[in-house]
């Protein structure tokens, strides 16, 4: 279940409030007239299936609320009401699957941004990976895959091709952009410091290297589960399955490629460096791709759902 808290301007209450009644899924309606102080007008607070969410939410910007008023909503991890059970088992579809647009946009965007947090925790996380590259340790390669926070610029773009947002797909590609731009290079100062102190060798690189070696050397395989990777994190967004998302982050390459590729133009090895590269690249490819494909596979489904199901909103 959604709690929604809106702030409505008088003259809109009665319709804000005929919308709520009319949508199927929706229950624990309460108005409180005069509450609101900044914006002035009235309160209006209620509970809806999730399935029903998007197709309120909808409504209630077509009314202009988002603009006059306010739109707040909340997840509502536990609610102990026969009400609320008749309301979500009304809605039409199950919650685990419904999409939160609004949400989904809102959340990318703050995912996308470029901030000094994003740079650090993936610049961290390729230096974690060149650790690991190096010493051809399997658990630090994983550790770096979960710091890296790459997969929310990525879902940005996926979201911006569904949603039509130039902005946020520029936005989102320029965090990956410089994200990546910027972890490489420090990395590279990285490499060269762990060198001079003999922390890193050459031959290290340059030998066997049987749980890292994949990292540079990109195959159908990687492209094949880069795919199923973006699949189930947008999966995971549009669910709020975080749990499955920490999954898609230690599934991917991307990090890892990144890493590979820094240390390897330390040390002058334009073989890694060109594999590695064309790892990242690929791996960043099937993710998008997939990603993309999944949303209007949603987008798609949900609206046939509501064809179904004209009633839903009144």
């Amino acid at each position: 279940m959604l709690h929604l808290r809106l702030i409505t301007p008088s003259d809109t209450t009665d319709d804000v409030v005929r919308l709520i009644e009319r949508t199927v899924g929706t229950t624990h309606l309460v108005v409180l007239p005069g509450a609101a102080r900044n914006p002035a007008g009235d309160v209006v607070l209620c509970d809806v299936a999730r399935e029903a969410g998007d197709g309120l939410l909808s409504a209630l910007q077509g009314l202009g609320l988002d603009r006059t008023g306010s739109i707040a909503v909340e997840n509502i991890d536990l609610s102990l009401s026969k009400r609320a059970d008749k309301a979500e088992d009304e809605a039409p579809g199950e919650g685990a699957d419904a999409v939160l647009w609004e949400h989904l946009t809102d959340a990318t965007h703050e995912e996308s941004t470029l901030s000094v947090t994003y740079v650090a925790f993936i610049t961290l996380a390729t230096m974690i990976a060149a650790c690991g590259v190096v010493l051809d340790n399997a658990i630090l390669i994983v550790g770096a895959m979960a710091v890296g926070p790459e997969f929310g610029p990525l879902a940005g773009i996926c979201t911006s091709v569904v949603q039509r947002s130039p902005r946020l797909a520029l936005r989102s590609l320029v965090a990956l952009l410089v994200g990546f731009a910027v972890a490489m290079a420090v990395t590279v100062g990285f490499s060269h410091f762990m060198d001079a102190v003999g922390l890193f060798t050459e031959a290290q690189l340059e030998g066997k290297r049987p749980n890292t070696g994949f990292v540079y050397a990109p195959d159908w395989f990687s492209f094949v589960v880069a795919v199923l990777a973006g699949a189930a994190g947008t999966l995971s967004l549009t669910s709020a399955k975080s749990g499955a998302l920490v999954g898609v982050a230690i599934s991917v390459t991307t990090v890892p490629a990144a890493a590979n590729a820094a240390v390897a133009l330390s040390y002058g090895d334009t073989g890694q460096t060109w594999g590695s590269t064309e790892q990242l690249l690929l791996n960043l490819l099937g993710i998008v791709v997939a990603g993309t494909l999944t949303l209007l596979a949603q987008k798609w489904f949900w609206a046939r759902q509501r064809e179904r199901e004209p009633a839903t909103i009144g």
